[in-house]
């Protein structure tokens, strides 16, 4: 083949892959991300969508619920460091959740970042929040969330506490993202042992979701919020993940204002692992079997 010939090839394939990457990075900033239903559901699952502030929000109910469960409600917040949609794993985890306590999930498909930011998502879940305990009363909501999704519920908890809001009944974080800004000295320590999460990519997805004026605030890294109006958290988290040491962190700062942070560390786990409850690891299981005892115990 001729030289000519071989740096005309060249130069489209150049081009092709410009466009290919202009248009990777223009559907990343301006399209909707959107979760989607499972292909495959638990037998004893059903699934309902119903739409909510433009939002899709999906309820998972038992399809033969037991009359002892039937009042209770967990308002579910799933991860991704507010750029992505819950994940198979998250489904299956949420179904798993209601096939073992008969409990109905809501788990909303709030905005994701960077195409929207904190304010965004906060328009959403608050009003969606009271809506769900003026129909259902505070004392059937149970609010719960796995990392950004744990940082977002807790610093919901606080805007709702803000607001004298009714708070829910108990408040379950597994591996919550606390702090946006990963400041914490004790990261570098745990960050030598996380083989799942990057501080850096982290901070630019949490950098995006402040947007310009959200970098500081307890809405975003709800460990500067109003502690003391902490009642009912529990905190899920393994030792090997770098979003321990904040967890800690909150702890501390609950004790000396009279809040109620109780902490179930786990050794040797990482990341959310919990979610990962079909793996058939004991330490998985045992650990998803503590969920379940802390939903039932109410």
């Amino acid at each position: 083949m001729k030289k000519s010939v071989i740096l005309r090839v060249i130069v489209v394939m150049m081009v092709l892959c410009s466009i290919i990457l202009a248009l990777t990075i223009a559907y990343f900033f301006t399209a909707d991300i959107e979760t989607r239903e499972p292909e495959q559901i638990i037998e004893e699952c059903e699934i309902n969508t119903y739409t909510y502030m433009e939002r899709q929000v999906f309820t998972i109910a038992k399809k033969e619920i037991e009359e002892e469960y039937n009042s209770k409600y967990i308002l579910y917040f799933h991860g991704g460091s507010y750029v992505a949609e819950a994940t198979d794993n998250h489904w299956t985890f949420v179904e798993n959740i209601v096939k073992n306590t008969g409990y109905t999930v809501i788990m909303p498909d709030y905005p994701l970042t960077p195409k929207y930011n904190y304010k965004g998502v906060y328009h959403m879940v608050e009003p969606l929040y009271k809506e769900i305990i003026e129909k259902i009363g505070n004392d059937n909501v149970i609010l719960m969330g796995d990392s950004a999704g744990g940082g977002l519920a807790l610093g919901l908890y606080e805007k709702m506490a803000e607001e004298s809001v009714a708070l829910p009944i108990k408040t379950i974080l597994i591996s919550p993202w606390l702090d946006v800004r990963l400041e914490n000295e004790n990261i570098k320590e745990v960050e030598k042992r996380d083989t799942i999460l990057n501080k850096e990519a982290l901070r630019l997805a949490g950098i995006a979701y402040s947007g310009n004026d959200g970098i500081n605030s307890y809405l975003v890294n709800p460990i500067e919020g109003d502690i003391s109006t902490l009642k009912n958290i529990k905190i899920f988290i393994g030792t090997e993940d770098i979003l321990n040491p904040d967890c800690h962190l909150l702890k501390e700062k609950a004790e000396s204002v009279n809040g109620d942070v109780e902490i179930k560390e786990y050794t040797g786990a990482k990341h959310i692992w919990i979610i990962d409850n079909n793996s058939g690891e004991e330490m998985t299981q045992k650990a998803y079997n503590d969920v379940i005892e802390e939903l039932k115990n109410i």
